[in-house]
């Protein structure tokens, strides 16, 4: 049975930094891409940011862009989230999730099968 595992939230105050982790387990075989989704409280789940595994190609929310840093190991399985100048605005669970066939879409949650259980983040003002 696949899983993804993340680890690293908490709280920290605005300006601080966190880095969030998703180990994967279970068997994912083909892995095309891995993200990072958040959702606040009452609102839609947002795209925070992707990588293409094999090549390494990122992309990032424009509310992100310069503060968060996606990477992946493929060795180890896991994909990390770097959290730097982290804003009030940033409190959200965060998913990862991995894309297990290809579809060039990185972007939408729909494009992704395999999830993690969530990670609470909250940033402090």
């Amino acid at each position: 049975q696949v899983q993804l595992v993340e680890s690293g939230g908490g709280l920290v105050q605005a300006g601080g930094s966190l880095r969030l982790s998703c180990a994967a387990s279970g068997g994912i075989f083909d892995k095309y891409a891995a993200a990072w989704f958040r959702q606040a409280p009452g609102k839609e789940r947002e795209f925070v940011a992707a990588i293409v595994w094999s090549g390494g190609e990122t992309f990032y929310a424009d509310s992100v862009k310069g503060r968060f840093t996606i990477s992946r190991d493929s060795a180890k399985m896991t994909t990390s989230l770097q959290m730097n100048d982290l804003k009030p605005e940033d409190t959200a669970v965060y998913y990862c999730a991995i894309q297990g066939y290809y579809t060039g879409i990185y972007l939408h949650p729909l494009h992704y099968n395999y999830w993690g259980q969530g990670t609470q983040v909250t940033v402090s003002s």
